[in-house]
């Protein structure tokens, strides 16, 4: 009789958070997400920033129609649509009308004119996919989530995220050794750097050590509060700060699991690593460690370097 044959279990049955193992599907989305928001609810110590110094205002001008076509152009069809069921096909073909377009330029001026982003922009889904070659798939830390945004917002902000490098470029802010996700900088750039310090160390008759090191959750971790002071830190016009400090704040997602969906989850912390504003946002909070850990490095008189490629970076001694 089939009853009594070994039954196939769930994959959720084989999950196991804090030693207990996951049969209740509640229980599964809480530990899904404590571990893909671990820094939720921790405290920062605002302060370490009177380290930095302000950068000049920047000025901000009006987005243009051009910006957005040219935005546009470079989004694939293939791509997933968000939870608004909306694809770049759909948005292509809306933009073809003049009017429409017209009217969604004046949306995103509005958005940074009243310093506000609309909550149905602040609304995502989490797909949950396992990581490639893992030798066990029992812990919530062998998958990832893939977010998937509205695609209006994801527009707009593929923009003003362009505007951000330009800007963060134009001022100085990022430190010198940041060489990855940002404009006009990749990893040839990082390896170059690497071999004329080897190089220049021949020259004394000295010879070069290297430490890698990985920051661990590090997109999941940045503290929206701090973010968004940081922000207002590197010189970008007030609204620009403001509007930032009202983006990061009431966001919800839910997760899905194969055919399963979960309950909506508030999220006070990260910046999703396929976000547009990923690369710029990432690299800004980075360069405040930067800078401390060099002061620091300088007081101690320690005659290290190092190159920063996102969240992976090389000491250099």
């Amino acid at each position: 009789m089939n009853w009594v044959n070994k039954k196939k279990l769930l994959v959720i049955e084989t999950i196991k958070y804090n030693s207990q193992q996951y049969v209740d599907i509640n229980n599964l989305w809480c530990a899904l997400h404590s571990t893909f928001n671990m820094a939720n609810n921790c405290q920062v110590d605002t302060s370490i920033l009177d380290e930095i110094s302000d950068k000049s205002i920047v000025p901000w001008l009006k987005f243009s129609r051009d910006e957005f076509k040219f935005a546009l152009s470079s989004c694939k069809n293939s791509s997933t649509p968000g939870p608004d069921k909306l694809s770049w096909n759909h948005l292509k073909t809306i933009f073809d009308d003049i009017e429409c377009h017209d009217t969604f330029v004046w949306i995103a001026n509005a958005c940074i004119n009243l310093e506000y982003w609309l909550s149905h922009f602040k609304t995502s889904t989490m797909i949950i996919i396992s990581k490639p070659n893992k030798k066990s798939y029992n812990s919530p830390k062998s998958f990832r989530p893939i977010v998937l945004l509205n695609m209006m917002g994801k527009l707009i902000k593929k923009v003003i995220g362009e505007r951000l490098q330009f800007h963060t470029v134009s001022n100085d802010f990022i430190h010198l050794s940041q060489l990855g996700g940002l404009k006009f900088k990749s990893t040839t750039d990082a390896g170059i750097v690497l071999m004329h310090a080897i190089r220049t160390g021949w020259v004394k008759n000295l010879t070069t050590s290297t430490l890698v090191f990985d920051i661990t959750q590090f997109f999941p971790s940045l503290n929206h509060q701090l973010l968004s002071l940081i922000i207002k830190k590197a010189g970008f016009d007030q609204r620009i700060s403001s509007f930032f400090a009202d983006y990061l704040v009431n966001r919800k997602t839910n997760y899905s699991w194969s055919n399963l969906s979960s309950p909506t989850f508030n999220i006070n912390i990260r910046v999703g690593q396929s976000s547009v504003f990923s690369p710029i946002l990432s690299a800004l909070y980075l360069s405040l460690f930067i800078y401390i850990l060099e002061n620091q490095l300088k007081n101690l008189k320690i005659p290290t370097s190092f190159i920063s490629f996102v969240d992976d970076s090389l000491f250099i001694s």
